[in-house]
């Protein structure tokens, strides 16, 4: 299902809770709700949904992927990015790593780790940020 996107400031600055299998429909609807939005945006958060859980899709090299209870783990290679957010207007500045290895569960839990760079990890970082209750 489609959701409206969470502007609330106060809501989206909440560290989300851990995400489990009951909240696997989540998922879809953020899926959902990410393909609708595809032409403005590369990936999501739960809470960008009005979903306060730690669950992210993204735009994975041209396919969706799903990580539930993302953490990254290792990084490197520091730069300066400008980023904009669905939930906000305008961008705004952020520091992003190159590199990061990320641990996660995928739709059956089982916990995954990968390395992920450039693009797609400036992208993880960003969702995961939102997780934290950093907005850029």
């Amino acid at each position: 299902m489609i959701r409206d996107i969470c502007r609330d400031q106060a809501f989206l600055a909440q560290k989300g809770e851990p995400a489990g299998p009951e909240d696997l429909p989540v998922a879809g609807d953020l899926l959902d709700t990410l393909e609708h939005h595809k032409a403005g945006c590369v990936g999501m958060a739960a809470n960008m949904i009005g979903v306060n859980k730690r669950i992210i899709a993204f735009d994975n090299e041209g396919k969706y992927m799903v990580m539930f209870n993302p953490e990254i783990v290792k990084q490197s290679g520091p730069y300066d990015a400008e980023e904009g957010c669905l939930s906000l207007s305008g961008s705004r500045p952020a520091k992003r790593w190159n590199s990061i290895k990320v641990r996660w569960q995928n739709e059956q839990f089982q916990i995954r780790l990968k390395t992920f760079t450039g693009w797609t990890a400036q992208i993880i970082q960003h969702e995961i940020d939102h997780c934290e209750g950093i907005i850029i």
